[in-house]
């Protein structure tokens, strides 16, 4: 399919995305970390200012780099040559300067000023096990301070897809922003992207949800976990077939089964690519989406975007964090061309 059948022609950037600004902290530890500080394992947990420094200092040294799902998506479409923004709120502290610079340094746009006044930049924990299990907390501080009047909709009304994470729904402000960017995407004839986010968010937000996926949404991502809750089954099948249909493009990660795409009555089953030792799963989803995004905006079949999205899932969990140590790029070329 050309990029024109696709997308109108004037669009400066291919996708900008919205979402929470956050610096992740990764540290490796076991098991024993874990309990003796109460964590489940493999869960997320939203955490107040007080533990999050708490559990900061607790966990020793660790990995700090400008995260969160969304933002680690668009600094993958980027590394992939494509056009892509951000838009989140930071604070104007040490972290805030780490996540503006980190996003900004691998050609990303971000220009949402930070905050002066309220709380710090959002931070998330995440805790790797040996068996490269990783179990988040996170603070979201400064994030939920984005309100629609902080949204530069010159950048979501020059952009071919607008990708947000479902995360947003839990703060009221940044909500009301998820909306106002939504519809003016809209209204300049540009897409929406959506990602489910988290298995627990979909809990919080089902019905919202199921309102957004039937028809305000042109682009949809989860994984079987959230689909599944989406939908309130234990099979993955039932819960792909409630969803077919509902978007234009549905993209359903399954870990080591790989993933399904689905496009009216087209279903692609994409295996993974297996480039080395899993190290870390922290960020597969969202570089799975960022190689899926980059290849749909320059036009490509499914199939493609499908297999540029598990290229990119398959190199970040053979690495610590989600901000890929080689060349996204060269390595598509040397992988798919």
């Amino acid at each position: 399919m050309a990029p024109d059948a696709r997308f109108r022609s004037s669009c400066s950037l291919d996708v900008v995305g919205i979402g929470n600004a956050i610096v992740d902290v990764l540290v490796q530890t076991d098991d024993a970390f874990l309990n003796d500080n109460g964590l489940q394992k493999g869960g997320m947990a939203l955490i107040d200012e007080t533990q999050a420094g708490t559990l900061y200092y607790a966990g020793g040294d660790g990995l700090e780099t400008s995260g969160g799902s969304v933002a680690n998506t668009v600094v993958g479409i980027a590394q992939l040559g494509g056009r892509a923004g951000f838009i989140g709120r930071v604070r104007d502290d040490k972290l805030g300067t780490i996540f503006s610079r980190d996003i900004r340094a691998v050609g990303a746009r971000f220009d949402t000023p930070a905050a002066t006044t309220g709380a710090t930049t959002a931070r998330c924990l995440i805790y790797v096990t040996p068996d490269a299990e990783r179990t988040m907390c996170t603070f979201l501080g400064a994030s939920t301070q984005l309100e629609p009047e902080d949204l530069d909709l010159s950048m979501v009304q020059q952009t071919k897809v607008l990708y947000l994470e479902g995360y947003l729904w839990d703060s009221p402000a940044a909500k009301r922003a998820f909306i106002a960017a939504a519809e003016a995407c809209r209204a300049a004839g540009g897409k929406v992207a959506l990602s489910l986010s988290d298995g627990f968010c979909v809990d919080r937000h089902r019905e919202s949800f199921l309102e957004l996926v039937n028809g305000h949404v042109d682009v949809l991502f989860a994984n079987e976990v959230e689909i599944m809750s989406l939908y309130q089954t234990e099979d993955i099948n039932s819960a792909i077939e409630a969803v077919r249909g509902c978007c234009e493009v549905i993209a359903i990660t399954r870990g080591g089964e790989g993933s399904v795409v689905l496009s009216g009555e087209q279903r692609l089953d994409i295996g993974i690519v297996n480039l080395g030792e899993l190290v870390d799963t922290t960020g597969a989803g969202d570089l799975y989406a960022g190689g899926f995004l980059h290849s749909y905006t320059q036009g490509e079949e499914l199939q493609r975007c499908g297999e540029l999205g598990a290229l990119c899932a398959g190199q970040i969990v053979t690495q610590l964090g989600a901000r890929s140590q080689v060349s996204l790029q060269q390595l598509a070329t040397t992988h798919l061309n």
